[in-house]
């Protein structure tokens, strides 16, 4: 079966700071991988030469068994021109931690918008199929909307039925609710925990340790741009390996230990500091 995604060599420097060291990862069709890690790590820039929005310095990228941003001739690798790249992105749903919607569009419209334009299908089969997606996400009532009257997390609902519309083989998040007021955070979740398992590939970039670990089929943690453990939640999260899995970890064991404001400690009890 051919994989939804898979990374082998995968390098990347700004300057002369490397930020991926030879990453290699494989996505099956229709698995959840969840990707944590300390700010700085990568997790972001793995995403972004995923679909070539970075240019990779060494190694290959495939999705759904296409080469992406090259072109193999004679043994060795082209870049391809930038119309046959932005074909390429076309097909894979990439979903932003600032929405990136466009502001003077409707809603119908930034759905339809790719499909219709990158991918040449027809106005009225996207549009019916965009209506139907944006009831899926909970907003279908805001087809003819401007994105401004929008709520966060009504933003990043459409935002995801932008990226479904694609009929993508894999969607990615990035930090998909990093922007979100916290209220807001819960039903973006539920939508992409109601994607989860349903044939799309998603990878997700993430800080919600305790979603990861509901909904991942694997979890990667990356450091310092290297893939250090990954495996099912239970391994990863649960009984981690390496010490710096545990030790990144540790810090959010730590805070969820925190008294809160109307948990406070008995006089006289002992303080938990999240040490184990």
């Amino acid at each position: 079966m051919t994989a939804a995604v898979e990374l082998r060599g995968v390098r990347k420097s700004f300057g002369a700071t490397p930020v991926l060291r030879g990453i290699d990862l494989t996505v099956r069709p229709g698995e959840v991988v969840a990707v944590i890690g300390p700010s700085g790590s990568g997790k972001s820039t793995l995403l972004r030469v995923l679909n070539h929005l970075e240019p990779l310095d060494a190694g290959t990228v495939h999705v759904a068994g296409e080469l992406i941003g090259y072109k193999l001739r004679g043994g060795k690798l082209h870049a391809l021109p930038d119309r046959e790249v932005r074909k390429q992105r076309s097909r894979i749903g990439f979903v932003f931690q600032q929405f990136n919607l466009f502001g003077h569009l409707t809603v119908l419209d930034n759905v339809t918008l790719a499909p219709r334009t990158a991918q040449h299908r027809p106005r009225a089969e996207v549009e019916a199929e965009a209506r139907k997606l944006l009831e899926r996400v909970g907003i279908g009532g805001f087809a003819d909307a401007y994105p401004r009257r929008l709520s966060g997390g009504q933003q990043q609902r459409v935002a995801i039925a932008r990226a479904l519309a694609l009929r993508p083989p894999v969607i990615l998040f990035d930090e998909p609710t990093s922007a979100l007021d916290p209220e807001l955070v819960g039903e973006v979740l539920a939508v992409i925990r109601d994607l989860a398992h349903g044939g799309t590939a998603l990878v997700i970039v993430t800080h919600e340790i305790a979603f990861a670990r509901e909904i991942a089929d694997t979890v990667v943690f990356l450091d310092d741009g290297v893939v250090v453990e990954q495996g099912p939640p239970a391994q990863v999260l649960d009984a981690p390996e390496h010490p710096r899995t545990r030790a990144f970890l540790a810090r959010f064991r730590a805070a969820d230990r925190q008294p809160q404001p109307d948990e406070r400690p008995e006089p006289g009890a002992p303080i938990r500091t999240g040490t184990r």
